[in-house]
């Protein structure tokens, strides 16, 4: 019933006219095609159906108008991504990628108040892990580009969709598509919500294009004494040693910094804060970071500490073999986000300086998920045909630039000196934001806008 009910909808996508952009067809195959998704556990570990998203996807695209030659689905350990080329017709330029992830965070269905695997809509909302990171603008991208195909568009550079499928954890499938792709003009990452709504009214108050984010590092911290009875303490304690240690890191506090990204960011984004306060802090941080009082104020507000530099916090501990015994070891963990510019041994190099405990070993755990890259650059070509698209779907909002204190898979392309862009064509409130949270949601009442907006950019850029 699912593959005649896709079979339908894109069939109805054929028979649009050339001059429509997004179709009631259209938007209701973003729906079912996400809800789809979304009922599918591609979560790593045992049970993995990462791969069943990607053969959902396949059969999609195989019905919207791709050759089977197109679609390459490669599995990896327990996972799998997917690369469907549309191809353009000068081979010698770079295409556009499109890149998203199909795998989830974990979510236990008895913390939720509805299953998380099973995808309802409610009152303008797509519920369900996933819908917001980032199934439903996976979901939405492809059916744009399968609309745009099937109406008719000719592209001169080739349009690559590239869906990876462990970008929640380890991110091998990322480095491995990245690679795959070197040769790319730009990709377009939909990872996530670019467009903000007013709390208030609902409407679009303005949109953010990723150029930046910050790297990711976990690091393990970590003292061992000769141990003994715990009825003949010494001096020296692994456990009192690294507790001290963790405290004083987690008491402190980096150098705030901006760059040119986050300058732009909070300088117009103040305008759309509802805070005074907060926004004058954005305000004076942009003209001087050294501004205590916007400090912290900026510090005090989670949706803010992480774009005024580095962050390190402790996250996990373990330690001691017995109840009654000194311990012989005591490990903790601490995950940073650092601000473009700094490279990972200088963040460890600082850490041993503020946890001032001689006996403190730190070492960076799985490096290899996580590399370091620097910001994309202003292109204007980009900021132009994404400007353009935005306008002509959702009106004459602001455009601004951003950087992610999250990791994407953009840091794979971005190091290898390929600009990646997060440009996703959702719009939802701030207060909505529940990726890797309880009752995960998405808005679904602008679907046919961001259509028309894919519509724009994708023919704006491969066109080129």
């Amino acid at each position: 019933m699912r593959a005649s009910l896709i079979a339908a909808s894109l069939l109805a996508l054929a028979a649009a006219p050339a001059s429509a952009k997004s179709t009631p067809a259209a938007v209701q195959e973003v729906v079912d095609l996400s809800k789809q998704a979304i009922g599918i556990r591609s979560v790593r570990g045992d049970g993995n159906e990462t791969g069943k998203v990607a053969e959902l996807f396949r059969d999609t695209l195989l019905k919207g108008g791709w050759s089977a030659d197109d679609i390459e689905i490669v599995p990896v350990d327990d996972t799998a991504y997917l690369i469907a080329t549309w191809p353009g017709s000068d081979p010698s330029l770079g295409p556009i990628v499109i890149s998203a992830h199909m795998d989830v965070v974990e979510a236990k269905p008895e913390d939720w108040e509805r299953d998380p695997f099973t995808a309802v809509v409610e009152n303008g909302m797509l519920y369900g892990r996933g819908s917001s990171d980032t199934k439903f603008d996976a979901v939405q991208a492809m059916v744009a580009t399968i609309l745009l195909r099937q109406q008719g568009f000719k592209p001169k550079r080739s349009i690559v969709i590239a869906y990876s499928g462990d970008e929640e954890t380890t991110m091998i499938t990322s480095k491995m598509i990245a690679e795959k792709l070197r040769d790319a003009k730009l990709v377009l990452n939909v990872d996530g919500n670019s467009g903000v709504l007013d709390e208030t009214t609902g409407k679009p108050a303005y949109w953010v294009w990723q150029g930046a984010e910050k790297t990711y590092g976990d690091f393990k911290l970590e003292v061992t004494n000769p141990g003994g009875h715990s009825s003949a303490p010494t001096d020296t304690n692994a456990i009192a040693q690294l507790s001290a240690a963790l405290a004083r890191i987690g008491a402190y506090r980096f150098t705030p910094e901006v760059n040119d990204i986050t300058r732009d960011y909070f300088t117009k984004a103040a305008d759309f804060e509802g805070d005074p306060l907060l926004a004058a802090a954005m305000r004076a941080f942009a003209k001087d970071p050294e501004d205590k009082a916007a400090i912290a104020v900026l510090r005090a507000n989670p949706a803010t500490i992480g774009s005024i530099g580095t962050t390190c916090v402790p996250t996990m501990i373990e330690g001691g073999h017995a109840l009654n015994a000194l311990p012989q070891r005591a490990t903790g963990y601490v995950n940073c986000r650092i601000f473009p510019g700094h490279s990972k041994a200088s963040i460890i190099a600082e850490l041993k300086d503020v946890a001032d405990e001689p006996a403190l070993t730190i070492e960076e755990i799985n490096p290899e998920y996580v590399t370091e890259a620097d910001a994309s650059p202003y292109d204007k070509t980009f900021v132009d045909a994404a400007t353009k698209a935005i306008r002509a779907s959702f009106g004459n909002v602001p455009i601004i630039a951003s950087q992610s204190s999250g990791a994407s898979d953009s840091m794979w392309y971005r190091a290898l000196g390929v600009p990646s862009y997060g440009a996703s064509g959702t719009f939802m409130k701030d207060s909505d934001g529940y990726a890797h949270g309880l009752n995960e949601r998405v808005p679904i009442t602008n679907i046919a806008k961001s259509i028309d907006y894919y519509h724009v950019l994708l023919t704006e850029l491969a066109s080129k």
